[in-house]
Formats: C-alpha cells, structure tokens, sequence
C-alpha cells in the first residue's frame, strides 16, 4: 500500500504537457497524488520555440500512469475560462475533487524594451497572469469544498527583480506575486494556502528559446551579473523546481501561504 505525502490527493496541473509541468506531475503522483494534466497544445506567433502537443500531454498522462496514479488529461487554454472550467469539472469529477492546483502554464519572450511588440506583451499577460487568475479562480470553488488544500503557482527570479530584457514577463510573475498575495489572505478561512515559487532559470524548452541574451548583454555588459547564479550551476533540472512544490503540495508547509518561496541558486542574492 502506498504511503505517499499527498494521497488521497488530485492535483490539477496547467502546463502539464512537458517541462516544468511534466516534472511537478510526475512528483506529485510519486507520492500518491492522481493527477489532472492540462495544456493548451496551441502554437504561439509570439514565441521562439515550440509549443507543446497534444502527444506530449498523452504521454505525461501514460508515465503518471505508470507511476500506478490516475490521470486525466483536457487541452484547454488557461486564457479560455470556459475552457478552463470544463477541464476542471472533468477532472474533479473523474477524480474525486481538486485538493492542490498548481498554476504553472506560462509563455516567455526575450527583448530588449523596444522590441516588444503589442501582441508579446498581450499573450504574455494573459497567459502568465491572467491565465493563473483564471487558473485560481476557476479551481478554488473545488478546494473549499474539499476543506481545503494548496495553490501553488510558477512563478520566476524575474517575479523578484527587475530583470533586463524580460519587460513582459517581469510584469506578469510580478503581478502573479501580488495576486497570490491576495488570494492566500482571503483563501484562508477556506484552510486554502497560496504560494508562489521562484525558480532561476530552468532547463526546458521555453528556456532554449533565448538563444539571444547574450547578443544583448553584449549591449550593456554591467547588467550580466542580474543573469548569473551564486551557486555554480547555470540552469536548474525541472525536478529541482518540483522538490519545492512536493513541500508546499504536502503538510509539511501547513502553515505557509501568501510566500515568495525562492529557488534561485542565489540569482537574487547580487
């Protein structure tokens, strides 16, 4: 018999396809948790790399499975609410509820100020900010039900500091902070904890799209130092990020919310 911290437990993932969200599910479901896996598998005209598929979120589901958890996967869009609200109530009801949510999906483009066009700015916003919103809100309803349980969402050193290149992003994981702020206080009386965690850089496939900072370092080189990490690694694995979001999913952090739960390698220390 399984003697996991989280079981018994539903996690509804956004993001879930591969990368970051990959790894949280598959960390999840290690200690117990059954899992709800969404993404989007939408292409973006915005971004430099790839998008996930819906093959990719197949297969998250299939090595959930292997892990001997459930899964249920929906392709929806964090900026459709309705899309969303299906996906959750699909979920729930296959499952047994939503006990921990983790709103991870979220887009990054690199460039300088002047280089960021009206749409960057758009699908930046409304995937990482208001795509979380939707994320929270939409699935909230459920946790109270249950009596309780944990949001936990992506967010970035750039959620901390105000990072060269990144306008956008740094807007959107610095309003992602202030709202989770707010939800964890008014989530409360619900035993609901918010948190956001805050990684450095991450080895995925959104992080092999910005091929060109250093081209724009190269611009201004005294603000190399806002890109490097005290500890010597360059980039974390999605399973270092995955370690902190197991903690904040488990009872170990009963009495953590409305935290910055920093996993950055010492970025933020400079």
């Amino acid at each position: 018999m399984s003697s996991g911290r989280l079981d018994g437990r539903v996690a509804f993932i956004t993001g879930a396809a591969r990368g970051q969200g990959r790894s949280h599910a598959l960390r999840l479901a290690g200690e117990g948790a059954d899992i709800v896996a969404v993404d989007a598998c939408t292409e973006y005209t915005t971004t430099d790399y790839v998008m996930p598929s819906p093959d990719e979120l197949a297969e998250t589901a299939r090595l959930v499975e292997a892990l001997g958890r459930r899964a249920v996967t929906s392709v929806a869009d964090v900026r459709a609410p309705e899309e969303l609200r299906e996906a959750a109530r699909l979920g729930a009801e296959r499952l047994g509820g939503i006990d921990i949510v983790v709103a991870n999906a979220g887009i990054c483009v690199l460039g300088s100020w002047d280089e960021v066009t009206d749409e960057v700015w758009k699908d930046t916003i409304d995937t990482n900010l208001t795509g979380a919103w939707n994320t929270m809100s939409i699935t909230a309803p459920y946790l109270i039900e249950g009596g309780g349980g944990s949001i936990i969402c992506t967010g970035s050193t750039c959620g901390v500091q105000g990072v060269p290149f990144f306008a956008p992003y740094v807007a959107s994981k610095h309003g992602l902070s202030g709202v989770a702020k707010t939800m964890a206080n008014e989530l409360a009386r619900h035993a609901i904890r918010v948190n956001v965690v805050h990684p450095t850089g991450v080895e995925t496939e959104l992080t092999n799209g910005l091929s060109r900072i250093g081209e724009l370092i190269e611009r201004d080189p005294r603000i190399g130092v806002t890109f490097g990490n005290a500890l010597d690694v360059e980039r974390l694995q999605p399973e270092d990020v995955s370690d902190a979001v197991l903690f904040l999913a488990s009872d170990e952090s009963k009495y953590m919310t409305g935290t910055d739960f920093v996993v950055d390698a010492g970025c933020t220390n400079f």
